[in-house]
């Protein structure tokens, strides 16, 4: 209902647009979390552990400089995202969704903490992943089982294979479903 009532620059500018963005941060993120894995295969440097002396303002975490910097903070927040509209979209947990001004206490706070767990795995997520690396401010590099390259490894693996999975999945599907409503219009 709401793409029919939407206009006809946001059905084939729109959405068209935010489709191509978010296939572009998926595919960046996935890209990354595989020269990652190269970098474990080659270099122990490359274990998500803590920085001993980082000189936070003096030296960049990224190699491209201020655009590496910005590009992992995008995708900090695309991996924020969509982690909570996953979450939410888990046959688990849809009941756990708050509904307009008929939620009740433990609902909520079901959501908090919820969402307070999701936020609180951030950093290590992404610091496991070789997103970035940056400490933030607490102690989240310093986690005994981020030393441990057989874990570090087969989740990189994991989240590399299975969200290219994903979105080989979900591209070839809708394009297969364009084809048949594109050949089921003429026969």
């Amino acid at each position: 209902e709401l793409r029919h009532r939407a206009s006809p620059w946001q059905r084939n500018l729109g959405y068209p647009l935010a489709m191509l963005g978010l296939l572009a941060l998926t595919g960046i993120s996935v890209l990354i979390v595989c020269f990652h894995v190269l970098e474990l295969l080659l270099d122990d440097a490359a274990m998500p552990r803590g920085i001993q002396d980082a000189s936070l303002g003096q030296v960049s975490f990224s190699i491209f400089g201020s655009f590496g910097a910005a590009l992992q903070v995008i995708l900090i927040f695309y991996l924020m995202v969509s982690s909570v509209v996953g979450f939410y979209s888990s046959p688990l947990f849809t009941r756990l969704l708050p509904e307009r001004q008929d939620t009740p206490l433990t609902k909520i706070i079901g959501n908090c903490v919820s969402l307070l767990v999701l936020s609180s795995a951030l950093p290590v997520f992404s610091r496991t992943l070789g997103i970035t690396r940056f400490d933030l401010l607490g102690n989240f590099g310093r986690f005994n089982w981020l030393g441990n390259f057989s874990v570090v490894f087969l989740y990189n693996m994991g989240f590399a294979g299975l969200t290219t999975l994903c979105l080989v999945k979900k591209v070839s599907w809708a394009v297969q479903a364009e084809l048949i409503r594109a050949f089921g219009e003429d026969g």
